[in-house]
């Protein structure tokens, strides 16, 4: 049995249990986002209900980065999972319906650029040609893989990315082309990044990019190019987003708690300190890196003082360290 499966027979025990006849109330926490970061929630959403035995509820989303955070500005949600760090219209959006956040990054990921494995061509991409491909002046002119490169065949070039309500198509964008949601829009788009892997492994003359955890876990179907960020060319690794050298494809995931939630919902403390102390090995688990020991403990401080706001300003921390970010002073 699958862990999405095991959640859901533990939602309907879960329902059960609430029923007048046992005379029992359970906390019930509600999180929607990243379908990036969905895994490794998801993960410790199991595990947490199954240390909580039926006290607690949780239901996890994945609406896209984009699609939660309107969700969660609204106060439709305790909690948003994300793939890039909150926006200045976001920001913005929660200000104004009084929504005060506790940003907590939970784990890395190295964004992976894919090809079918019948493509024996190429090994290597540099961050250049993945802008003369995905940059908007590309659509209706580079239209073929010799179009990015003269020494690769004259065959149709297929692409497959992230829809444009996702974080990691804003992270993406700004990585390579240098403007987040600056894009080509003729390509296969979808929020759903089990599609966008179905699409690579079917097609011979594609290229697409996923998170980590989507490429290791369809490893077989796929052939994940090296990427050259003008230091050489260095394959997508747990361990090359560890110690910085896949960049800049390498980036934080996270969490963002809304304040109300934590001071009235004691499912939701609880949860976050699960989520802090014992997720690692689950971050571990679905293919992510998770963060050395020490921050989680400066991040578990975080939340439990309140330290609202972010870090980041409404942008991306495109190359930045997590221990760096860590030591940021939060903006509202």
């Amino acid at each position: 049995m699958n862990r999405l499966s095991a959640l859901s027979i533990l939602g309907l025990l879960g329902m059960s249990m609430m029923t007048p006849a046992y005379g029992f109330k359970r906390s019930m926490i509600a999180i929607d986002g990243s379908s990036t970061a969905y895994p490794i929630t998801e993960a410790v959403a199991e595990e947490f209900q199954l240390e909580q035995k039926g006290a607690a509820a949780v239901t996890v989303g994945i609406a896209g980065t984009g699609g939660g955070f309107k969700r969660f500005c609204k106060g439709d949600i305790d909690i948003t999972q994300a793939s890039r760090p909150i926006s200045e219209a976001e920001m913005l959006a929660c200000k104004t319906s009084g929504i005060e956040y506790i940003e907590l990054p939970i784990a890395l990921d190295a964004l992976t650029v894919a090809v079918s494995p019948k493509n024996k061509t190429l090994e290597c991409i540099t961050i250049a040609q993945l802008k003369k491909i995905w940059e908007p002046s590309a659509q209706g002119t580079v239209l073929t893989w010799k179009d990015v490169d003269t020494s690769w065949p004259d065959v149709r070039l297929n692409l497959y990315g992230a829809g444009s309500d996702s974080g990691t198509f804003d992270y993406f964008t700004e990585a390579t082309v240098g403007k987040a949601k600056a894009s080509r829009g003729d390509y296969t788009a979808s929020e759903n990044d089990n599609v966008i892997v179905t699409g690579i492994a079917n097609d011979p003359f594609a290229l697409g990019y996923i998170p980590y955890s989507y490429y290791s876990g369809n490893a077989a179907q796929l052939k994940p190019l090296k990427v050259d960020g003008g230091k050489g060319c260095v394959l997508p690794s747990i361990e090359a987003a560890q110690d910085g050298s896949y960049s800049p494809l390498s980036r934080p995931l996270f969490l963002y708690v809304s304040k109300q939630s934590a001071d009235t919902n004691i499912g939701v403390r609880d949860f976050i300190h699960y989520y802090l102390t014992k997720g690692q090995p689950l971050v571990t688990e679905v293919h992510y890196l998770p963060l050395p020991a020490e921050v989680y403990t400066k991040l578990l401080a975080r939340f439990e003082a309140r330290t609202t706001g972010t870090v980041f300003g409404g942008h991306a921390a495109i190359g930045v360290s997590i221990h760096d970010i860590i030591e940021r002073e939060t903006v509202h």
